[in-house]
């Protein structure tokens, strides 16, 4: 059984390892061997993140996606390290350009697949699917309160992030989800 104080345990003992981002990449790989065990104890059916641990050195977040749901490009300023333990997460990556972000590339995460971006990276995340995505994203830093920006999905021109503005994200997300589901039941009734 997934062990939510054991694992946040782990997190801040790979985080003072010689090389951090390593460790945390393989104890994430190890801990999703048994993705069900985490849905079970962290998964939900509504999406949103929750800070399971913040500190200097290492956040922790546990992140829902709502089903068809997009974020906006950000970055981190900081290493992260994204694990799936259950659905899709589609990330496209980006660069810095002179005035707007470019593309630069993409890639799609699976239930068990983990993944690391630099402290450079920045990069817009979509669920594909019909239901809820869970991830676990682990940062070399304190991401809540490292000020740094996100880009306007349409124009992508650079804006200060702020965290209300993705917990609205992910509000807006479940709203559109469960308008979507009551749709689909009066199309079903007819």
């Amino acid at each position: 059984m997934f062990d939510l104080e054991a694992f946040l345990d782990d997190c801040r003992t790979a985080a003072r390892d010689t090389d951090p981002r390593a460790a945390i990449r393989g104890l994430l790989q190890r801990t999703l061997e048994h993705e069900d065990e985490v849905a079970d104890a962290i998964g939900k059916d509504e999406g949103g993140i929750d800070v399971l641990y913040n500190a200097d050195d290492i956040t922790v977040l546990n992140v829902i996606w709502a089903p068809h749901m997009t974020i906006y490009p950000h970055e981190h300023r900081m290493w992260a390290t994204i694990g799936i333990y259950g659905g899709t997460e589609e990330n496209r990556l980006f660069r810095r350009g002179t005035e707007q972000i470019q593309p630069a590339g993409e890639k799609v995460l699976d239930t068990r697949d983990v993944f690391s971006l630099g402290a450079d990276a920045i990069h817009a995340v979509h669920n594909p699917c019909r239901r809820y995505t869970g991830a676990i994203h682990i940062y070399g830093g304190d991401f809540v309160h490292e000020p740094r920006s996100t880009w306007d999905p349409d124009t992508l021109l650079e804006r200060p992030w702020e965290f209300e503005d993705e917990r609205r994200q992910f509000a807006l997300a479940n709203e559109e989800w469960r308008a979507q589901l009551g749709q689909d039941l009066d199309e079903f009734a007819e």
